[in-house]
């Protein structure tokens, strides 16, 4: 028997009078993967993820906010590239007991303006009217220092 799935027009195959079923009565292929599979293996997939992937992904049932939320490893690995860029607000949130996700929540748009700002990708701005939306927060003195000898340099 061939069912033709009507969103993707994509063929599925299964053997005559068989249904597919799981017990339950789900359907496999709508089947939560994190249902079936052991915790390290669903950590594994959402390791995959970019940081504003992971962040939606937390928001999709309260099974895979658990996974995410409880694995300090998937946050730490985002964290590790904000730490790049922003190495004294990481260390210092790590210093005051802040987990990895804390961490990186609270550093994550600054480390991507200041990164922005380093790469020079304002640099032919000419007033502070010129200036995208978006594109600011609140930096502190030294990151301003390190910007204006990125600029000076170039």
């Amino acid at each position: 028997m061939q069912n033709v799935c009507k969103r993707s027009k994509s063929a599925i195959f299964r053997p005559e009078g068989d249904s597919s079923m799981i017990p339950g009565g789900q359907d496999p292929l709508q089947q939560n993967f994190a249902e079936t599979l052991p915790a390290e293996m669903s950590v594994r997939i959402f390791s995959e993820l970019d940081f504003r992937s992971l962040c939606r992904a937390s928001l999709t049932c309260r099974q895979w906010n658990d996974i995410i939320e409880g694995s300090d490893h998937l946050w730490r690995s985002h964290c590790l590239t904000v730490l790049a860029v922003c190495r004294r607000e990481v260390n210092g949130d790590r210093l005051d007991g802040c987990s990895w996700k804390v961490a990186l929540v609270r550093n994550y748009r600054k480390g991507c303006v200041k990164r922005r700002w380093l790469k020079g990708r304002y640099s032919n701005i000419r007033s502070a009217d010129n200036i995208p939306p978006n594109s600011m927060c609140p930096l502190d003195v030294e990151t301003w220092g390190e910007i204006l000898e990125a600029e000076l340099e170039r």
